[in-house]
């Protein structure tokens, strides 16, 4: 259910993000010898500027304008506490970490969900997070190229990408690497301006 739940927020934020405004992007990226992490959030906010109850959309209007129409599913808690003028924040966090593990067990492959959503009468809102966490083996390197070719617990093989030259030197043929990718996703309502 948590799946189900994650996949349809999710589209519905990455459908509607772009087509209500243009989100807030922030990027970063971090670098140890054996580990790289490149973090990124996004972020829309909109007023809520008409509530239909009985189809359960949701009129949204940016500070640029633009105007989109979201039907909340039956799903959501709450439907009744949201207000004309409330600010819906929409964010959306995902990260990734790559690092060698020199040793470790044989490849594998573990995936986590969670979900939270608001306490009966407060206001709609919730957070859905998913974490997973591959080992796979290193079956080739290219350092010219900096390319690392991995093979995980499937035997799925991929070419992983190395910006950085020094991280090349650390990583070789028959090594172990870990990736670890988590994304969440979070809705907020808050109370619009007081008239």
């Amino acid at each position: 259910m948590i799946r189900k739940t994650m996949i349809v927020v999710a589209a519905m934020a990455a459908f509607a993000g772009p087509a209500v405004a243009q989100p807030e992007v922030q990027t970063n990226v971090s670098r140890t010898p054996d580990q790289t992490t490149v973090t990124g959030v996004a972020k829309v906010t909109a007023t809520i500027t008409a509530i239909d109850a009985a189809s359960r959309k949701v009129t949204l209007k940016t500070k640029a304008g633009k105007v989109r129409d979201l039907v909340v599913g039956e799903d959501v808690r709450n439907f009744d506490q949201l207000k004309v003028g409330d600010i819906v924040t929409i964010e959306y966090k995902e990260a990734l970490t790559v690092s060698l593990k020199k040793g470790s067990g044989p490849p594998s492959m573990q995936e986590r969900e969670s979900a939270d959503r608001a306490a009966p009468g407060a206001k709609p809102g919730g957070t859905v997070g998913r974490e997973v966490t591959v080992v796979a083996d290193v079956v080739a390197v290219n350092k010219e190229a900096q390319i690392v070719t991995v093979k995980g617990p499937k035997g799925r093989v991929l070419d992983l990408m190395v910006e950085d030259p020094e991280q090349m030197k650390n990583v070789k043929k028959g090594d172990r690497v870990q990736a670890v990718y988590t994304e969440a996703l979070a809705v907020s309502v808050q109370p619009g301006p007081a008239k």
